[in-house]
């Protein structure tokens, strides 16, 4: 596995996910209270025995920037790295990515400059655990010019992903970037004879998805994008492949969220405070990777607490309500406040009472009520807020907060007025 280079795919602006990415890219976004979400796929990398990785990335990416380096230090007997690849102009181009398959030929020299035996592509807005060695070794043992990872997933979902039909051999025979005729979904769905001989953990009528991941042989990556104007690998690379290369799948039984919108963000949170998440952050042998930040542990107190994360440096006043809710790092929640079904992704410092002085404390205030939100990183809300969209509005902007999907967002260092009605 040392001789696997992996490219993670940093996506562009985040607009599904606006306003999580205004102030940073779409892997810099705290995600379970206290990663990022770069950190799912680079552990996953990790774990896998991939030390050569690269993060191809172009919007807001200081913060990613600086997390990466502060966080994955590999010592000085080892040749291993995580680098971002920002875009950047060169003789060749000038443009910025035009899709997944464009960052990729952007950055091909880079990534071939260590003349690695198989490129790993990854995404950087999924939430999942995978044995990347088994995937690798699934495309060693088949042959395969290009593997792409893949999931039973419901007909509902079929208009939103790649769609694939696969053979006895796991073989990819067709695929469809995105159908949305309902025919051609049918015509691809699963039935109970392939479930059966292909021994997928899937119903009849749901179909194989394209999860977005893939393993190419590095001569047939480069005869694919080279002297090609393919942006896409779904729409474009893929389909091509098809025509005159090995292409194989691999059928990832596992945990597998895409939450590249808000709705998909924060309903991902929220399984995290099942009594026995389908995300397993708890293992002892594959942990997630992040920054440390030596703070001291979690305060309650004399609060009701039920179904939620806790994360280090959070304190809980007095007589609040936290009930199926991620409290993110040096989160604060005063006196006699409600937390339901919410997000509260915490503050990147403590905060003195100097640094107070004349403006609302960084955290929740006294006496609020939040349901169905996500409050981002050193927001400042003030006592007696009531943020829980009665309305049931899905879609609304205010000041220093916006509801997408019907879930009120509180912006990153946004201040709300106490006593604020959403």
């Amino acid at each position: 596995m040392r001789r696997v280079v992996t490219a993670i795919l940093g996506g562009g602006q985040g607009a599904r996910l606006w306003p999580l990415t205004r102030d940073r890219a779409k892997p810099a976004v705290p995600v379970a209270g206290k990663f990022r979400l770069i950190d799912i796929p680079i552990s996953n990398s990790l774990h896998a025995g991939i030390e050569h990785v690269y993060v191809l990335t172009q919007f807001n990416s200081a913060s990613l920037h600086r997390h990466i380096a502060q966080t994955y230090r590999f010592d000085v007997f080892s040749h291993g790295f995580v680098n971002i690849l920002a875009a950047e102009q060169s003789v060749e181009n000038t443009d910025w990515y035009q899709g997944t398959a464009d960052a990729v030929r952007q950055n091909l020299r880079r990534l071939l400059e260590l003349d690695p035996e198989e490129i790993l592509i990854l995404s950087g807005d999924q939430l999942y655990l995978m044995d990347l060695d088994r995937f690798v070794a699934r495309h060693r043992e088949t042959g395969a010019d290009m593997t792409v990872a893949v999931k039973p997933v419901p007909a509902s979902e079929a208009s939103a992903l790649g769609i694939m039909r696969i053979n006895d051999e796991g073989r990819i025979v067709e695929f469809v970037e995105k159908p949305k005729n309902p025919e051609l979904v049918s015509h691809l769905a699963l039935d109970e004879s392939t479930i059966s001989q292909l021994d997928l953990d899937a119903e009849p009528g749901m179909l194989l998805a394209s999860m977005g991941i893939y393993v190419f042989s590095p001569t047939v990556l480069q005869t694919l994008l080279d002297g090609t104007t393919a942006t896409d690998f779904g729409k474009e690379v893929i389909p091509q492949a098809l025509e005159g290369y090995r292409v194989s799948s691999f059928v990832h039984a596992g945990y597998w969220r895409d939450i590249g919108t808000i709705s998909a963000f924060h309903s991902a949170s929220l399984e995290l405070t099942d009594t026995v998440p389908a995300l397993d952050l708890y293992s002892p042998s594959r942990p997630i990777f992040t920054h440390p930040r030596f703070l001291p542990g979690c305060k309650v107190n004399g609060s009701s607490v039920s179904h939620a994360v806790l994360c280090d440096g959070a304190i809980v006043s007095s007589h609040c309500r936290i009930h199926r809710a991620v409290i993110g790092v040096r989160a604060r929640v005063r006196d006699d406040s409600t937390i339901e079904e919410s997000v509260i992704m915490g503050t990147t410092r403590f905060e003195s009472q100097r640094e107070q002085a004349g403006r609302l404390p960084l955290g929740v205030g006294a006496n609020c009520e939040i349901r169905r939100a996500i409050v981002d990183m050193d927001a400042r809300i003030g006592d007696g807020c009531r943020l829980v969209n009665a309305a049931g509005v899905e879609h609304a902007d205010g000041d220093g907060w916006c509801i997408r999907d019907g879930i009120l967002v509180v912006y990153r260092g946004a201040e709300i007025a106490p006593g604020t009605v959403v």
